[in-house]
């Protein structure tokens, strides 16, 4: 299992000046601590599982542009329909990336349903997926990326991560209008 901030700080030492990042809950919390990028979007919306269909409109809308989401696993669970979505628009840019630690950290840490049991690569596979991957270790992640980032998509990760508890959940870094404003005029760039 990887540390989730180790996960990510591998992503954005591998991501392009040009990808568009869209984070949520404790994805997003520690994706805000490695430091903020035009192109990033923070989705801390007041219900979990919408970042990996916000995502997918980028991806659909900016065909141009790598769009990576990072989702976690109690994200997931509250929206698996866009997994067969996803499947069935098939943009080339887009990357799914599942950070599997359990539970819904940003809750109080309660067990995700089927924690541990559910292979989130095999149902994406199930939906249509054909590019699907899972990683439990730091090295073969970070040696994995280039190659995951360069593919032609959708492509779908999990990442299995070591669940933090008592962490504080993520704080919006502003208003949502504005963070969508600032968005959209860095994607005119």
């Amino acid at each position: 299992m990887i540390a989730l901030r180790e996960a990510l700080a591998a992503l954005r030492d591998r991501r392009g000046d040009d990808d568009v990042v869209v984070t949520t809950m404790a994805a997003a919390r520690e994706w805000m601590a490695l430091g903020a990028h035009p192109l990033d979007l923070v989705l801390v919306p007041s219900s979990m599982g919408q970042a990996t269909t916000f995502a997918l409109g980028i991806a659909l809308a900016q065909p141009h542009r790598r769009v990576i989401v990072c989702n976690g696993d109690g994200s997931m669970l509250m929206n698996l329909g866009s997994l067969v979505t996803i499947a069935e628009a098939a943009p080339a840019n887009l990357v799914v990336l599942l950070f599997d630690n359990g539970v819904y950290e940003v809750t109080g840490a309660q067990p995700t349903p089927g924690a541990g049991r559910v292979d989130y690569a095999a149902l994406a596979r199930a939906c249509g997926l054909g590019a699907t991957h899972r990683f439990g270790d730091l090295a073969a992640w970070t040696t994995a990326l280039p190659e995951l980032l360069g593919a032609r998509g959708p492509t779908f990760a999990v990442v299995d991560t070591v669940p933090e508890p008592g962490r504080p959940g993520p704080r919006s870094p502003g208003p949502a209008g504005e963070r969508g404003e600032r968005l959209r005029e860095a994607l005119a760039r």
